[in-house]
């Protein structure tokens, strides 16, 4: 997916939000969006989205299947949890199944018969990223996702993105909280003076699984780590 030259505002005469932005969003990667607050981070996800259109520039590449969670989830809607991911799957085609298995690995099975309005704000959240999951969408688009979200969600979510970039999709995240900062291999991209610094292209990384002796696995964490690897042992 490219964007060529593209420039935003929100009214016209209004001051630009972005401008003169080309760069090109890589396949199959976790990118990072950064930058101050009202630096335009939410409106770059909502262009890489597709939700608002460049009034300059153009877009071109982007997957026919999109997934977008903005920073709050508009849940002043009269329908149960279900209900509404229920309408969601069918405007995307996609089988009801789904909803119970991205629930369930979302830790929102109880919540499913819930009121939308009833939600609380974490769990609310949780629902909007369900939404945006249930295509196994090309491009995954999520602004501030780890936001009050519980500790075992939160904990779980990286790996999850890790898994869908790992399968093709573009996964582009605004979290400044700093819940990626041990993932491997995720593009850093910075908004700043209207414009993106898009740095450099991380080298890709693959998990290596080494099976050893248990009274030798602390001594090869080590070694590995001192060669500044990333090592665990489990």
């Amino acid at each position: 997916m490219r964007f060529n030259q593209v420039a935003f505002r929100y009214r016209r005469r209004a001051p630009w939000v972005l401008r003169d932005v080309t760069l090109t969003v890589p396949r199959g990667r976790i990118i990072e969006v950064n930058g101050r607050n009202g630096a335009g981070k939410s409106t770059l996800l909502r262009l890489i989205a597709g939700v608002v259109p460049p009034v300059r520039g153009g877009v071109s590449g982007r997957p026919p299947s999109v997934g977008y969670a903005p920073e709050r989830f508009p849940a002043g809607q009269p329908f149960t949890a279900r209900a509404y991911l229920g309408h969601m799957a069918a405007v995307r085609g996609v089988p009801p199944a789904r909803i119970g298995e991205w629930a369930e690995r979302l830790g929102f099975t109880d919540l499913l018969d819930t009121r939308l309005p009833d939600l609380s704000k974490g769990s609310a959240h949780k629902a909007g990223l369900l939404q945006a999951l249930l295509a196994a969408p090309g491009l995954l688009v999520l602004d501030e996702p780890f936001a009050g979200l519980d500790a075992r969600t939160r904990a779980a979510l990286p790996a999850l993105l890790a898994e869908l970039a790992a399968g093709g999709s573009s996964v582009v995240v605004s979290d400044h909280q700093g819940d990626l900062r041990s993932v491997p291999g995720v593009v850093r991209w910075q908004v700043a003076g209207q414009t993106v610094d898009e740095g450099n292209l991380p080298e890709e990384h693959a998990v290596v699984e080494v099976i050893v002796p248990r009274s030798q696995a602390e001594d090869l964490v080590g070694r590995l780590k001192a060669d500044g690897y990333e090592a665990r042992c489990r």
